[in-house]
């Protein structure tokens, strides 16, 4: 242990008035050595050794450390059990017991107390590394209760920057529970969500690079408001480091959740439909205060999720990142429509909240679009084709379900289903179809969040 260099934040009060009481004594001995180092020669000095065993100590100088360099024998005076006797001192035998006697009990004490004081230290230190390893296993079960039982024991404060590094280092820490933790409304949670989003420096980094950093230090929970909260802080942060990149922290927040869904579309391994860029720079027309961001960012933005995808923690499955990350479905399937009812085999992509349907896999282009938003699907019986699931619209019976497809000539036209029946190959294939169908579904606040703040951003017109 440094006892010259110890850290007073380790330190009671009584072990740090302890600790100065053994460096003053220290103290008193080297001055004691000091002014025989000035005035006397090496030659004409003689080293009395405390040769015998103190505790576990022990320090013993053999005689051909007497013809030390003034360097090194300078040094080694200075180490406890050692002192400088002038030759004019030479006493009696008797004398130099005496001398002898009273120096090692001196080092003695010194050394018994700094032993006392390291075995209380390393007791302290082990007590507090076992009380810190409870409060990350506690705060990974029930974030709130960790915190909690982490200021009790005074491993940390009610300071909200000191809770905000706490978690922002994570050593430890289960990062589906810090984003529960910063998810929370309570005013204290608020506050560290602040401080936490502030302690990432977004200077001089895309919004991809930003965005990256972002979402590996945490996973975003799944309710919509605290999605929402997470994102607009985000924003906030990355718009106050990068000034002038962004007209307003409305379209960080709408290209932030664009970048999302295109890492999704891009690197799902089973979907087959990768949108081009033409297609993302479309999502995002008039996002930046009514006009459109400048192509050339769009266009680096789009090249950096395409070469290399999020990364995300890996804690467990439940929670929007999950479901983002993850792929939806794609397959064929039996579709019932045109104008006279019948049942043509088309290839289905289940992505970005919305049903895609092709008539050959390679097709570029789908042949129909069915947003999945106020949708409902089910399982339904047909009298001529098996294992049949529809999509609906519960609160709108007998009204149009919103979708749109291509006509013989290619010209996109509204859809005329009032609801759409489709059929699988087997009741495994299409309980499948409809779960994932539902998991997208439920992704409807999410889609909400974007769509509300493109009509803020629209309304400002």
């Amino acid at each position: 242990m440094d006892l010259c260099h110890p850290d007073p934040a380790e330190l009671s009060s009584g072990e740090t008035e302890e600790l100065q009481r053994i460096k003053w004594h220290r103290k008193q001995l080297l001055e004691d050595i000091q002014p025989q180092l000035d005035s006397q020669s090496i030659v004409s000095a003689r080293l009395i050794l405390a040769s015998e065993s103190w505790g576990s100590r022990s320090v013993t100088w053999p005689r051909s450390s007497y013809g030390l360099m003034t360097t090194g024998l300078r040094s080694s005076l200075q180490a406890p059990g050692c002192r400088w006797v002038p030759r004019q001192a030479w006493g009696p035998r008797s004398s130099h017991r005496l001398q002898g006697k009273k120096l090692k009990d001196e080092i003695a004490d010194v050394f018994a107390q700094i032993d006392c004081f390291e075995t209380a230290e390393e007791s302290r230190l082990a007590q507090k590394e076992k009380e810190l390893c409870i409060g990350r296993k506690k705060f990974n079960m029930d974030p709130m209760k960790g915190i909690q039982y982490l200021i009790e024991h005074k491993l940390l404060t009610h300071n909200v920057q000191d809770i905000a590094q706490f978690l922002y280092k994570g050593e430890g820490l289960n990062k589906t529970a810090i984003g529960t933790y910063l998810g929370e409304r309570d005013p204290l949670n608020l506050q560290v969500l602040q401080a936490f989003v502030d302690c990432h420096e977004f200077a001089n980094l895309n919004l991809v690079q930003a965005l990256r950093q972002f979402l590996w230090s945490f996973r975003l929970p799944g309710e919509a408001q605290k999605i929402d909260r997470m994102m607009e802080t985000f924003a906030t942060r990355y718009c106050l480091c990068n000034p002038g990149v962004f007209q307003s922290t409305d379209t960080c927040y709408v290209l932030s959740f664009s970048i999302i869904m295109l890492n999704t579309s891009l690197h799902n391994p089973n979907v087959r439909d990768r949108p081009p860029f033409e297609r993302f720079v479309s999502m995002n027309r008039g996002i930046n205060d009514g006009g459109d961001l400048p192509e050339e960012q769009l266009r680096n933005l789009f090249d950096s999720i395409k070469s290399e995808p999020f990364s995300i923690p890996e804690d467990d499955g439940n929670d929007l990142t999950h479901t983002f990350f993850n792929p939806d479905r794609e397959g064929w399937l039996l579709k019932l429509g045109g104008r006279v009812k019948t049942w043509k085999r088309r290839w289905f992509i289940l992505t970005d909240n919305c049903l895609y349907y092709f008539e050959f896999t390679t097709d570029k282009e789908p042949r129909g679009i069915i947003p999945l938003e106020n949708l409902s699907v089910q399982k339904v019986d047909d009298p001529k084709k098996p294992f049949c699931l529809e999509l609906y619209n519960p609160s709108c019976r007998g009204q149009k379900i919103k979708a749109c497809k291509t006509d013989g000539e290619g010209k996109v036209v509204e859809g005329k289903h009032e609801s759409y029946r489709i059929s699988a190959s087997s009741p495994e294939e299409r309980d499948q179809w409809i779960e994932a169908i539902r998991a997208s579904i439920t992704r409807v606040p999410f889609y909400d969040l974007v769509s509300a703040r493109k009509k803020k951003i629209a309304n400002k017109h």
